[in-house]
C-alpha cells in the first residue's frame, strides 16, 4: 500500500493545506495528516480540535483515503510505525525551499527508505499560512477562502475573541 504522511502543526488548517492534501490523496492509497505534538510550542487550538478540523474538511471534500492522527518525536519514526514510504510537504515560495531541503536531507539520512514528495502551492494559496490566518482573524478581518468553509466558523469564533 502506498502510504504518505503529511506532517505539520495545522494550527489552524488552511486552504493551502487542503490543496496539498487533495493532490497527495489523488496520488496515494492513504494519506495520514499527522499533527505534531510539540510541548515547546503553544498552539492556539488543541490537538483534538486540529484533528477534528482535518477530519471535517476531509469528509467535506470526500477524501476517503485521508486519516488524521497525532505524533511526538521523530517524523521518520512515526512514518515507519504507520508503514509510510512518503513524507508530503507543501512549498509556498522560494523561502520555504531551503528549510524543507535541510529537513528532507536529515530525514533521508535517518530513513533512506522514505522519500519526501513536494507539492507547490497554487498561486491563490501561496500567501496563506496558519500564522497569517490567526493574525488577521484576531484583528477582525474575514478569512473567507483561506480556510476550509466547513471549519471557518469554529476558527473565527476562537480567534476573534
Amino acid at each position: 500500500m502506498n502510504i504518505g504522511v503529511y506532517p505539520g502543526s495545522f494550527d489552524p488548517l488552511t486552504s493551502g493545506h487542503m490543496d496539498v492534501l487533495r493532490r497527495a490523496a489523488a496520488l496515494m492509497d492513504k494519506v495520514i495528516v499527522a499533527v505534531l505534538v510539540n510541548s515547546a510550542k503553544h498552539p492556539y487550538f488543541s490537538v483534538k480540535e486540529r484533528l477534528d478540523f482535518i477530519e471535517a474538511a476531509s469528509r467535506a471534500e470526500k477524501l476517503n483515503n485521508v486519516e488524521a492522527d497525532s505524533f511526538q518525536g521523530l517524523l521518520v519514526d512515526y512514518a515507519h510505525s504507520v508503514g509510510a514510504k512518503h513524507i508530503i510537504r507543501g512549498l509556498r515560495a522560494v523561502m520555504d525551499f531551503e528549510y524543507e531541503f535541510q529537513i528532507s536531507s536529515v530525514n533521508r539520512r535517518l530513513a533512506p527508505d522514505i522519500d519526501t514528495v513536494y507539492f507547490m502551492a497554487e498561486p491563490e494559496h501561496s500567501y496563506v499560512s496558519s500564522s497569517i490566518i490567526r493574525e488577521i482573524c484576531a484583528l477582525g478581518a474575514p478569512i473567507d477562502g483561506m480556510v476550509p468553509e466547513v471549519i471557518k466558523c469554529s476558527i473565527t469564533e476562537r480567534l476573534a475573541k
